[in-house]
């Protein structure tokens, strides 16, 4: 059963509304946020959802402020609904001594690693919890459902739309940690998190996991843009391991690359609307 939500705030948004919510969350075990946008062609019954995960230090906020996704939802009939990137409401010691681990940092995956796996199990939040909460608290089509993000929001929409196929129909990121077994950021998450045994990284790591999809050519075609001015990208990125192994197995994706853009949310605000209409067109077929 769905646990019963708090909501915080509501606000009026191209005939739809953005609201934000509260709920205890049984998989984190504290209390979780949540922001949703509704879309006007909610009011005549269920809507596709499209989930939205953020970066590292974001919240349930950052994209519903800074991203300007509203509008075209609002003409798409797009239900977006953007989770917290990590628990907050369960202290643990040091979860709060760096930006890139803990706190704003939970990298959607389940921890195993004590005392971590307690509460950071974000992986189970989002494709189980919050999707049976959004589907039994809003008018929401779970059956035609997508995922995106940013960063290690993008990390996370790839891993888990990679490993849940049947229940998101459409993905897409904007300038992923597409290869976290291979970069400083990924390294980091994994050891502390899910401990220095390498085998149990597989499952988060999107390049790894696209190499073992079976009938890859059935897709969903994935979207991702990068921006090349972007300061992460040679250290952290790295999409290039990405496209290499959806070449290998065959499975469509469709990497953009564009000169001038950095890895902010002026860069996201850019490209927004290609997303959205990607993610529209597949949900509304």
């Amino acid at each position: 059963m769905a646990s019963a939500i708090e909501m915080l705030s509501r606000h009026r948004c191209y005939s739809g509304a953005v609201g934000f919510y509260r709920h205890q969350a049984a998989t984190t075990a504290c209390a979780m946020r949540f922001a949703v946008f509704t879309p006007p062609a909610a009011e005549r019954g269920p809507v596709p959802v499209l989930y939205y995960l953020a970066g590292l230090t974001c919240n349930e906020e950052t994209f519903m402020i800074k991203a300007g996704a509203q509008r075209l939802a609002a003409e798409l009939g797009l239900m977006l609904v953007a989770p917290d990137t990590s628990p907050r409401g369960a202290p643990l010691p040091g979860d709060s001594e760096s930006w890139d681990f803990g706190v704003g940092a939970g990298f959607y995956l389940d921890a195993t690693e004590a005392p971590w796996s307690a509460h950071y199990r974000m992986y189970s939040y989002v494709t189980q919890e919050l999707p049976a909460l959004i589907g039994a608290s809003f008018p929401a089509d779970l059956k035609r459902q997508g995922i995106f993000g940013h960063s290690m929001g993008g990390h996370g929409a790839l891993t888990i739309g990679l490993r849940n196929r049947d229940r998101y129909r459409s993905i897409s990121a904007f300038a992923p940690i597409a290869a976290p077994s291979a970069c400083p950021w990924g390294q980091k998450a994994f050891s502390g998190y899910l401990g220095a045994d390498r085998a149990r990284w597989h499952d988060y790591d999107a390049t790894a996991l696209v190499l073992d999809v079976k009938d890859a050519k059935r897709g969903p075609r994935i979207l991702i843009d990068q921006g090349l001015a972007d300061q992460f990208l040679d250290s952290q990125l790295h999409p290039g391991r990405f496209e290499d192994a959806c070449a290998r197995v065959g499975f469509p994706l469709r990497l953009r690359r564009h000169e001038g853009f950095d890895h902010g949310y002026y860069f996201i605000s850019s490209f927004i609307d290609d997303h959205l209409r990607h993610h529209a067109q597949i949900l509304s077929s």
